[in-house]
């Protein structure tokens, strides 16, 4: 009976790509995340993090490492890299400290960002794999 909850259990969770991974305040983690997922960061991360959906870095997150994800809303502290495919917002607390490659991005007075911007570009994943971060253009004869 246990065996095949937890089997049912695992087929699940490797399914669900709308799930949100969370990272509570006063929670310190090193190492690398990937997730299919979204994610929420309210504690702290040493290490990179690969996320498919949208990360989300509240008031007390921080992150220390390379981010890779498809949008993000930033509210905590970063240093270093970040590469987001569709939208990085930088809301008015956030702190950033390192390079951004990214398609579009909004910065609410009040946030800081040292570093470079490049926008438009190619963003290679953790595993090295290229995202483009271009929206599809419509052909025409």
């Amino acid at each position: 009976m246990f065996n095949k909850m937890f089997n049912k259990m695992a087929k699940n969770n490797e399914s669900d790509s709308q799930s949100v991974n969370l990272i509570g305040a006063g929670t310190s983690i090193e190492g690398d995340i990937t997730t299919n997922g979204d994610m929420r960061i309210d504690g702290s991360l040493t290490g990179s993090i690969n996320v498919k959906g949208k990360l989300v870095i509240g008031v007390s997150g921080f992150v220390e490492g390379e981010i890779i994800c498809q949008n993000a809303d930033i509210s905590g502290t970063i240093k270093g890299k970040i590469g987001v495919a569709e939208l990085l917002a930088l809301k008015a607390s956030s702190k950033l400290s390192g390079d951004i490659i990214t398609n579009k991005i909004a910065i609410e007075p009040g946030a800081t960002f040292t570093g470079t911007c490049s926008m438009g570009g190619v963003i290679k994943d953790i595993k090295g794999e290229r995202t483009e971060t271009t929206q599809l253009t419509e052909k025409t004869a």
